[in-house]
């Protein structure tokens, strides 16, 4: 879970908008998450992203939110399922 150099997930809605989720361990070996939402577009040189979101994005983004939210404890529940033998 604590791999930093990939994501843990990555959620995706229509219109481009994603939620990535890392998991990262502090200096005294606490594990976090985090999530990044953005939004992918084309450009003509290939695929960008954006942190800036339309009004109409934003229900979705609130949505997206809460879909990492639920995604993370998932991912955290199966880890101590694993870590227990479970």
């Amino acid at each position: 879970m604590t791999d930093s150099n990939k994501p843990a997930d990555t959620i995706r809605l229509p219109g481009g908008l994603k939620a990535t989720i890392w998991f990262n361990t502090s200096e005294k070996g606490k594990t976090f998450a985090s999530t990044e939402i953005s939004r992918t577009y084309k450009t003509k040189d290939g695929y960008g992203d954006s942190h800036i979101y339309s009004q109409d994005d934003l229900l979705k983004v609130a949505r997206l939110a809460g879909m990492a939210f639920d995604r993370i404890s998932e991912l955290r529940a199966a880890d101590q399922a694993e870590e227990s033998g479970e």
